[in-house]
């Protein structure tokens, strides 16, 4: 359905790499996940896909068109959500949705069943002006206008950044309805707990692709134990647990540091623990813990 092969793209007359060489492979049906920070290359992977940038190098498909040869087949069978909301703000709900349909030589009514459940959320407010909208409202009403024409293929962009917790959650859950009805969906985000919503993901840093694969397959290959430490000085112990002779690598993670040894020592702990008190750390908790997808790609950042 999406295929690239070693797509390049870079700014600045070439002095920056945005997108080095990125391949994979995307089938019909599946919710596949670009996960990755700020300026890891997403939004330039999605463009050159819905043919608004002009990749350097490598090639790709979509729905079996080229993304440069074949752009106007493309444009007429994606869906496409931007990172930024970008409808018409001074337009109702109702009124950037019949343009969109319009626009497409299509009706509301005629593909009705695509929108129905996303709709219904924000048809109260009709007759608001877009950008009036909450941040919730308004990504529902950008992914209507994204679906309205049934697109084969739909693009989002950082979907549910900036939006709060609940509206994220019901956006993910729109989603999986989306995929029942058989629309392949590419959605980036740098929300590392999303990956697993997805059925695959492709874990991205500095526009090289660090590993593809099924979210429980990532967690998977984690290789060596981790292990989540906390104590009553969190700052102070950070840079002593760095200082420590057998510390791999050290990091924050919400109240704890996450904390991977050099070797699998059976005495490690005992070791750590009693390093640390010399150190006048009290109330000290070490205990492992079952990495997530945020451990392995900065495992794999860091290897």
């Amino acid at each position: 359905m999406v295929n690239l092969k070693e797509l390049t793209k870079t700014y600045n007359k070439g002095s920056l790499t945005a997108v080095d060489k990125v391949s994979f492979e995307v089938s019909k049906g599946e919710l596949f996940g670009l996960i990755g920070p700020d300026g890891a290359g997403k939004t330039s992977i999605f463009r050159m896909l819905t043919t608004l940038l002009l990749p350097d190098g490598g090639s790709a498909t979509v729905d079996g068109f080229d993304i440069v040869k074949d752009y106007k087949q493309i444009r007429n069978t994606v869906g496409y959500m931007p990172g930024r909301f970008s409808l018409y703000q001074d337009l109702t709900v109702e009124e950037n949705l019949k343009f969109f349909a319009t626009v497409f030589n299509t009706t509301i009514e005629e593909n009705y069943h695509l929108i129905k459940d996303i709709y219904i959320q924000i048809e109260p407010f009709k007759t608001r002006r877009a950008g009036k909208l909450s941040g919730g409202m308004k990504q529902k009403l950008a992914l209507c206008c994204a679906l309205v024409h049934k697109p084969t293929v739909l693009f989002l962009d950082e979907p549910t950044t900036g939006v709060d917790a609940v509206s994220r959650k019901e956006f993910w859950e729109m989603l999986k309805k989306l995929k029942e009805q058989g629309i392949t969906i590419l959605v980036s985000t740098p929300y590392m707990d999303e990956a697993t919503l997805c059925d695959r993901i492709a874990l991205i840093q500095s526009g090289k692709i660090l590993s593809i694969d099924t979210p429980e397959q990532i967690i998977g290959s984690y290789k060596g134990n981790l292990y989540a430490i906390k104590s009553n000085k969190i700052y102070q112990l950070l840079k002593d647990v760095h200082q420590y002779a057998e510390t791999l690598s050290c990091y924050a993670f919400g109240e704890y540091l996450h904390i991977q040894f050099k070797n699998n020592n059976t005495e490690n702990e005992t070791l750590l623990i009693n390093y640390l008190k010399q150190k006048d750390h009290r109330n000290l908790t070490l205990k492992q813990t079952i990495p997530t997808i945020e451990d392995c790609f900065i495992k794999l950042m860091t290897s």
